[in-house]
């Protein structure tokens, strides 16, 4: 059953409000500021800047705007759009942070004044209360659903901005992990910070470092209030923002909130408000009216901290970018900082246990080029240039008995302080079997037992000890050369016509550190002149060439080689190592010489005790000859003495061998494999002092073994006068 007198007071209700809507209608502006006042107290965030409080005031406008709209519309008219100044309110309280909740309760509390606005205007255009009751309900009706179908569309849009905000900053996370940290480098690692967040997070990114995080021994001072700008970045050409420069250092004042961030560890959340610009953020005010002018108005100090330890500050500023940083972005530059600050320690350690590695390797290494008249050397150690670090590549050149003389280079497998401090002990323990005078693959063999027992003292975590080694001895009086080889690639050896010799089959051995698998020895002969190159492989492996390529290159380089050893090690580096080397490098470069055979003077001896006055005579003869008599009585003793022990107590065949070099060498030889050994004669013993008699005759004596028997040799220190007589011709 119909109504007619209901449909006619709706058909009046809703003429009534298109009358009230048109009334109002000049009073837009009035009725938005009025509603600003009411939400003045509750929402201050709406004038936080002149921006916002522009925006906000063409939001209320339109939504005033569009209510009107909507009561001048005929009945059952579709809800308005929502003004696009209401969605570009939720999406900058979303970029703000702002809760959702406060953007719908400040809807509610608007729409609800406008509604209280609007009854109160009724009044004035009619006094039936009947009337006004009406529609007050449907203004109620009306403006409610006006209200929850813009809400939903501002939610929707405010989610929306949010989505899009994570989007970008886990985006910006990705990037910061790719892109920071991707060298061992302190000032590339903060470079790449400074350009990763003035993508799109920050307009200024600047990173200071405490020195003492920059010294190398870390063991700086550390001065509290002293940092170091090493890397800093703008959307803005020259960093105009910045006054100081990278490189240089500055101190920010007592009590300021840098200060604060440093010596609590805690990030600071900054706001510039209007014209204010503290004294740590302007140090003049000249930098402040740029400051200003660039309209800087937020700030994060975040503390580099890593390992229990603040190494620094990094500041993010926005100035050209509107919506200043908010909680979220103080933890996404948290986060992005502590990525860093670990890189940054990460660089600083490897630092620091670079260079100490590399003072340690140098230090064991030969200092200074070693003179040798068997032998003129030349040598070249390169750390490698990338994130392994040193290593414990080495060389080394041995001075032996009977003027020869040994060349060793090795190559301890792995990097850093460990490989280094590895590689001084395998050498002291190379100098220690060299001296007991071993031959090469007897040297490797005991040189492979200490590897081992270096792996047996050594935790399961620190990884096993592993090397190769290369151990070669010349000898100027025979021109030949024996070396052995522990897994480590063979030398290269050029005659003196620049033509490079093809060695005979050298058996590479094992790596140190396997155990119970033999060494070989290889002998040949070498012309006088003749080049012998000893290398670690980085000299010639590397990430684009192999092997093959890189010696071919070497022998390339060694057959027009000048005659300078020095030189040849350079162009040897320059040719296969261009750039920075992937492994560390160590090359050693001997020019063999042969001994003047009027140097060496021998003789043959019967088992005859007879011959020992022969022997004295011969060696009395030799030393006139060289004019060497001042050494004769010791000499004759000497001799004396050795020849004696070989006849008593050793083998035919026995030789006698006097070798003039820088020093005087007496050496008997026998086919007995037994060696004597010094000891103290008692009172009434026949024998037991020869030996004595001889170690304090010479300055250094000692046995060496051979293949067949031993030598006893003896050195004599030459008087000044006759050291030119010693001159290998």
């Amino acid at each position: 059953m119909a109504f007619p007198y209901i449909r006619t007071m709706g058909t009046d209700v809703d003429a009534f409000l298109g009358q009230l809507a048109r009334h109002l209608r000049p009073e837009v502006k009035t009725l938005a500021g009025l509603l600003l006042q009411r939400l003045n107290g509750e929402f201050p965030e709406l004038w936080e800047n002149a921006d916002i409080e522009v925006l906000t005031l063409e939001e209320t406008a339109q939504h005033v705007t569009a209510l009107l709209d909507l009561l001048e519309a005929r009945p059952g008219a579709s809800v308005p759009e929502t003004p696009p100044a209401a969605l570009d309110i939720a999406r900058l309280y979303a970029r703000r942070g702002i809760p959702v909740s406060r953007l719908l309760r400040a809807y509610r509390l608007g729409h609800l004044s406008l509604l209280e606005q609007l009854q109160a205007e009724a009044p004035r255009l009619t006094d039936d209360w009947h009337m006004i009751n009406l529609a007050t309900v449907r203004l109620v009706a009306i403006g409610f659903d006006y209200v929850d179908r813009s809400s939903e569309e501002v939610v929707a849009a405010y989610q929306e901005e949010r989505d899009r905000l994570l989007q970008r900053r886990l985006a910006l996370t990705d990037r910061a992990s790719k892109r920071i940290g991707t060298t061992l480098d302190i000032f590339r690692t903060a470079e790449e910070l400074t350009e990763v967040c003035t993508e799109d997070f920050a307009d200024l990114v600047t990173v200071d470092l405490f020195d003492s995080a920059l010294d190398e021994t870390g063991t700086g001072p550390p001065e509290a209030l002293t940092q170091r700008r090493v890397a800093q970045r703008s959307v803005l050409d020259d960093c105009p923002e910045s006054p100081l420069r990278v490189g240089g250092t500055h101190t920010y004042p007592d009590g300021s909130e840098p200060v604060r961030a440093l010596t609590t560890g805690r990030s600071v959340l900054h706001h510039i408000a209007g014209t204010e610009m503290p004294t740590w953020v302007a140090q003049s005010e000249s930098h402040g009216r740029v400051l200003r002018d660039l309209g800087l108005h937020s700030v994060l100090l975040v503390p580099l901290h890593a390992r229990g330890e603040i190494l620094g500050l990094v500041q993010f500023v926005r100035h050209r970018t509107s919506a200043p940083f908010d909680d979220d972005d103080l933890l996404l530059a948290q986060e992005i900082a502590s990525r860093a600050a670990v890189s940054i320690d990460n660089a600083r350690r490897y630092t620091h246990e670079r260079s100490t590695a590399l003072a340690l390797q140098r230090t064991l290494l030969p200092r200074n080029t070693v003179k040798h008249a068997a032998v003129e050397t030349a040598s070249r150690y390169l750390p490698a240039g990338s994130r392994a670090g040193v290593g414990g590549d080495w060389y080394d050149v041995i001075p032996l008995s009977g003027a020869r003389v040994a060349l060793v280079v090795g190559d301890v497998v792995g990097h850093g302080l460990r490989a280094a401090a590895t590689m001084g002990r395998l050498r002291t323990a190379v100098r220690a079997f060299a001296d007991i005078d071993l031959m090469p693959d007897e040297l490797l063999t005991h040189l492979d037992d200490v590897v081992i027992r270096m792996q047996r003292e050594e935790s399961p975590d620190e990884g096993e000890t592993s090397a190769t080694c290369l151990y070669a001895i010349y000898d100027p009086v025979s021109r030949r050369c024996s070396l052995a080889s522990a897994g480590h690639v063979p030398p290269t050896v050029v005659s003196p016509a620049k033509i490079s010799e093809a060695l005979p089959e050298v058996p590479i051995g094992p790596p140190l550190g396997l155990g119970g698998l033999p060494f070989e020895t290889a002998e040949f002969e070498l012309p006088e002149d003749s080049l012998l190159v000893l290398h670690t492989d980085g000299l010639i492996a590397g990430r684009t060439r192999d092997v093959d390529q890189g010696l071919a290159t070497l022998h390339d380089v060694l057959t027009s080689a000048p005659d300078s050893l020095e030189e040849i090690c350079d162009r040897l580096l320059a040719a296969l190592l261009p750039g920075r080397p992937a492994d560390d490098v160590a090359l050693l470069v001997a020019r063999t010489h042969a001994l003047d055979p009027d140097h060496v003077a021998t003789m043959d001896l019967p088992s005859d005790p007879a011959a020992v006055s022969g022997a004295r005579r011969f060696a009395s003869d030799v030393l006139a000859t060289w004019r060497l008599e001042d050494l004769s009585f010791t000499t004759e003793l000497v001799v004396s003495e050795l020849v004696t022990n070989a006849i008593r107590y050793g083998k035919s065949p026995v030789h006698l061998r006097l070798i003039l070099q820088s020093t005087l060498t007496c050496e008997v030889s026998d086919a007995s494999s037994t060696a004597p050994h010094l000891r103290r004669a008692r009172t009434f013993d026949e024998g037991g002092r020869g030996l004595l008699l001889v170690a304090q005759c010479a300055e250094r004596w000692g046995t060496r073994h051979g293949r067949e028997g031993k030598v006893i040799w003896a050195e004599q220190a030459l008087p000044a006068d006759s050291a030119s007589t010693a001159e290998v011709t």
